[in-house]
């Protein structure tokens, strides 16, 4: 019995795990944010309580309407509740609808509290009409201004050629 108690305790995970999950958070009845994940597991340590996404998320950001202004994605997401920021790896992309602009980085962190996001990698920003290659890069969560650092390169696109 005192083997069966050891692995028990030692192979338990705190938390709960979730399939299919559609989180929806709004203020004063209008939508601002929604995540959507295949498998999200609960981590409760009293010092960080953290959700992750070892499958993947997608959060579609809102204002004011229906229509969502930008996205953010990323093949694997830990988001620390009590600091409200959250960390996406892996093929991380951040779109702005109205835009059409795209980022493309390995690691993204979003402050949910300073609605900003930030990297320290290399970047891709994608536009209808141009390409920007960057070091690392801070934004706001719509993705409306940013600034890149360390640029490498700026592509001009015609599509008339």
């Amino acid at each position: 019995m005192e083997k069966v108690k050891q692995f028990i305790d030692n192979d338990t995970i705190s938390g709960l795990m979730a399939y299919g999950v559609v989180i929806e958070r709004s203020d004063s009845g209008m939508m601002v944010a929604k995540l959507m994940a295949p498998v999200m597991r609960t981590i409760d340590d009293p010092d960080s309580a953290m959700l992750e996404f070892p499958k993947g998320f997608v959060v579609y950001l809102y204002e004011g309407d229906t229509t969502p202004t930008s996205m953010i994605r990323g093949d694997y997401g830990v988001n620390y509740e009590k600091k409200e920021l959250m960390v996406a790896k892996h093929n991380v992309m951040v779109k702005n609808v109205r835009t059409e602009e795209l980022l493309e980085t390995e690691m993204l962190f979003w402050n949910q509290k300073n609605k900003t996001l930030y990297t320290g990698g290399l970047v891709k920003i994608s536009s209808p009409d141009k390409l920007i290659f960057g070091d690392s890069m801070t934004a706001n969560e719509n993705f409306t201004r940013r600034e890149i650092f360390g640029i490498r390169a700026t592509l001009e696109i015609n599509e008339d050629e």
